[in-house]
């Protein structure tokens, strides 16, 4: 019984840019990993660019300390060398642990529910996350602050959220700040709906927009180094047992991107899951 209540949260999981991937591939949600319960997530996401592509393969460990309550990590490499903009919404060469708390819980009637979800973490870059060509930056981390609400229904989603990342100064060096926000429609159709031995499938459509600040090196800022960039697309996202994959793109809709960077093509993403559940029910 608790397996089949924990696969229906999982209906609309999160990708959570920083959580287990079962759910939108690049926007925010709300639910969070049941108690005592482990996800595992491997995922290669792809930018294109006027200057080149980049793809990160990315792997997270998420775990549920209650039902509202999950700790995850995400261990990052990078393919390519190509110079893009920051992002938090792609997983780039960034690690990350963060703890996700969902505050807000409401079921309005059966299968309906309305949640909320705050976000805190810290955020270290890696050996690979240097920006050649536009300015030196330090490794020094930097902390991440969001939130996102909605609802989840048996066949609707939505959920609207947004997240803000700072780094820390060092040697008159530091990363540019970093604001994103996403919005998300799922829709599950009836004849999709299917037991846990068939796949179940559902459909999202995903706008995912981020801003960041220009970067600051020998306490000077650098021009050209600010982006601002809108990307829209749509996601699929298939549970199979304790399986689940999830895949999309994404195409701009609006950038107003410095001259020292190139601008964004597409962006892709495919992800794996794995829930591991403690307990035989």
């Amino acid at each position: 019984m608790r397996r089949a209540v924990f696969l229906l949260a999982v209906l609309g999981l999160p990708p959570f840019a920083f959580a287990a991937g079962h759910g939108p591939v690049f926007g925010l949600a709300t639910p969070t990993n049941s108690q005592g319960e482990w996800s595992f997530d491997e995922g290669v996401f792809g930018r294109s660019a006027s200057g080149g592509s980049q793809v990160s393969i990315r792997a997270l460990i998420g775990y549920g300390f209650t039902p509202h309550l999950t700790l995850s990590f995400t261990l990052p490499a990078v393919v390519g060398n190509a110079t893009v903009p920051p992002t938090r919404i792609q997983p780039g060469d960034d690690f990350e642990s963060t703890l996700a708390w969902r505050f807000q819980h409401r079921a309005t009637k059966v299968g309906t529910r309305f949640e909320s979800t705050a976000f805190g973490g810290l955020v270290v870059p890696g050996p690979q996350s240097g920006f050649k060509g536009v300015a030196h930056t330090t490794n020094f981390p930097g902390t991440m602050f969001g939130a996102v609400t909605g609802m989840a229904s048996r066949s609707h989603y939505v959920w609207l959220g947004g997240t803000y990342t700072k780094f820390f100064e060092h040697n008159g060096d530091r990363r540019p700040d970093v604001v994103d926000y996403s919005l998300v429609y799922g829709y599950r159709p009836p004849r999709w709906r299917r037991p846990a031995d068939k796949w179940d499938w559902r459909l999202f459509g995903e706008l995912v927009g981020e801003r960041s600040h220009r970067f600051l090196e020998a306490n000077a800022i650098v021009a050209g180094t600010q982006a601002h960039q809108v990307f829209i697309g749509p996601t699929a996202l298939g549970i199979y047992r304790n399986y689940t994959v999830s895949f999309g793109a994404q195409v701009p809709i609006y950038q107003n991107v410095g001259r020292l960077f190139p601008k964004e093509r597409v962006r892709f993403a495919v992800n794996f899951s794995y829930l591991l559940f403690q307990h035989s029910h």
